[in-house]
């Protein structure tokens, strides 16, 4: 999700997966995959690197976690590959043991 502003200067958060297109007709158009509109403030080049930086935080935050998930399984053979539920359940003390409480 990134955050946005409205042209009336309320902010908004958009799951930043479905948008489709970027127009600038002047405003800032953004049109989604289910063809919902939404005017933001921000340009064009704001609005992609706000949605490079979501998904840059998204691939580091898996770095981190999966540097902490014991691999179990199939997933063995390949170290950088993070464990299944089902696999992280087969490992005595399930997912308590890997910190992932509810």
């Amino acid at each position: 999700m990134i955050r946005l502003t409205r042209l009336s200067g309320s902010p908004f958060v958009l799951n930043s997966d479905l948008i489709e297109r970027i127009d600038t007709t002047p405003d800032t158009v953004i049109t989604l995959a289910d063809g919902t509109n939404y005017v933001a403030a921000e340009s064009a080049d704001e609005i992609i690197a706000a949605v490079r930086m979501h998904r840059a935080e998204i691939i580091a935050l898996s770095e981190k976690l999966g540097a902490h998930v014991y691999v179990v399984g199939p997933a063995a053979a390949d170290r950088h590959s993070l464990a299944s539920v089902t696999e992280l359940s087969a490992v005595p003390g399930g997912s308590e043991q890997q910190g992932l409480d509810r």
